[in-house]
């Protein structure tokens, strides 16, 4: 009997074991498999929420996203220029712009002492020349390239070269309303007491020296542009980060005494924070440069060789388009894109018969060799209703942020859209503005 009890207690001992085993191998299997559907949920709820991200310094650009996933509740930030609708051009094109930075390399402030901008790499220099000789839309022969942390900084730094040092007042500053936001706050914003913002370049009438920006095509409102005030003393400023085949006819090189482009607006690397200028007067080009200097000592190295992969890449598939590794060129691909874009926010806003956009007249362009319309970066929207006074609040009530029209010198009823965000963002745009109607606006 001892025997059979002691075999029993063993027998009875190893069925517990097992069964305590097979129960927590089956809690763990559940386990694993709550948290895979949980991951599997918390990615698609981010997908289908983020996007796009919103200013956290607006007050008027909270963050909803995290409100709901539901489309009708997501809120569409189309305030910024920021360019991700490149994504679908350079995602495809693999390594084609990769580039390999040893951690010896570019550790020196200095990148060619022999040239008048000390900190720019010969490369970058190099790939500039040949984009506009490539897209025509630039005279670079009997220039001098200043290249800088994005256009701003080579705005602020040709302002500071532009003033005069011996003036007791601060140079006037202006630009034709509607004129890009950041002028005004860019202008005043260190106070330096070499130049001050004056307003809008078409009222300006004092008999003294100014500085005058002129954005062409223009930001907001895309029109092209030329200098308004022609009075003695004047300086010109040409802002033409937008003068690029995609957005608007290349009718003609630029051939001006100042002029600013930018990686951001023409490829879409806005992370890059390259921009250039075109400078013919070398004392502005070496003031310039010794801004940049006391500023930031140069420009980054990295940036800079990066930009200028992305600028071999894009000239070459201009040069190669059609062939066996650039089935079409760059320009071509944005300016379908940007063609395609526009087409369905015209068919919204006349559907709507609450708003309205500018009408621009189609040119030539020497690009395409064809005759082609404008299509801005930006959409400059005008609520035409009597009683929508704040078209910026009246969007904002259907989840749609913008710019106002005061931030750019004109009035509220006037907003800024971007027109370059990712393509599941601008077509949820499309189809929540095509619902408002002059029946179901309020």
């Amino acid at each position: 009997m001892g025997v059979v009890s002691l075999r029993n207690f063993f027998v009875l001992s190893l069925a517990l074991n097992v069964s305590l085993i097979l129960k927590a191998v089956n809690q763990n299997e559940n386990l694993h498999s709550g948290a895979s559907i949980a991951v599997e949920k918390g990615a698609k709820v981010a997908k289908m929420t983020f996007l796009s991200l919103p200013s956290l310094s607006s007050p008027s650009a909270a963050a909803p996203e995290t409100q709901t996933p539901l489309a009708t509740e997501r809120v569409i930030n189309l305030d910024h220029g920021d360019p991700t609708m490149y994504e679908q051009y350079w995602k495809p094109m693999g390594d084609k712009t990769t580039i390999v930075i040893p951690g010896w390399q570019s550790m020196s402030y200095f990148s060619d002492v022999t040239n008048l901008c000390w900190f720019m790499e010969p490369e970058l220099a190099k790939q500039i020349v040949r984009i506009h000789k490539v897209v025509g839309n630039a005279v670079t022969k009997g220039r001098h390239i200043v290249v800088g942390t994005g256009s701003s900084q080579l705005l602020l730094a040709a302002l500071y070269a532009l003033s005069p040092l011996d003036s007791s007042n601060p140079i006037s500053v202006v630009s034709a309303a509607p004129y890009y936001s950041s002028y005004p706050l860019m202008t005043d914003c260190v106070k330096s007491g070499l130049h001050k913002w004056s307003g809008d370049a078409k009222v300006f009438d004092k008999d003294e020296p100014y500085i005058e920006l002129v954005t062409s095509p223009n930001n907001p409102d895309g029109f092209v542009r030329h200098g308004v005030v022609n009075r003695t003393g004047g300086i010109l400023v040409h802002d033409l980060a937008y003068y690029w085949p995609q957005y608007t006819p290349i009718s003609t090189p630029a051939d001006n005494d100042l002029s600013l482009f930018t990686v951001s607006k023409c490829t879409g690397h806005a992370g890059l924070r390259i921009g250039w200028a075109l400078v013919k007067d070398v004392e502005v080009a070496k003031r310039m440069i010794k801004f940049i200097e006391l500023n930031t000592i140069g420009v980054s190295k990295d940036s800079q060789l990066r930009a200028a992969k992305v600028l071999e890449v894009v000239s070459s598939s201009c040069e190669q388009a059609g062939g066996s590794e650039y089935a079409e060129s760059f320009f071509l691909f944005s300016h379908t894109l940007m063609a395609e874009r526009w087409r369905l926010l015209k068919e919204a806003v006349k559907r709507s018969g609450i708003f309205s956009l500018p009408n621009f007249s189609p040119a030539h362009c020497n690009f395409f060799d064809n005759t082609l319309g404008t299509q801005p970066a930006f959409a400059w929207l005008k609520c035409d209703r009597d009683d929508i006074d704040d078209c910026e609040n009246f969007l904002r009530r259907h989840k749609i942020l913008t710019r106002s029209g005061k931030h750019f010198g004109v009035g509220s009823k006037y907003v800024r859209i971007s027109m370059l965000d990712r393509e599941e963002t601008y077509n949820l745009f499309i189809e929540r503005l095509s619902q408002i109607s002059s029946y179901s606006y309020i």
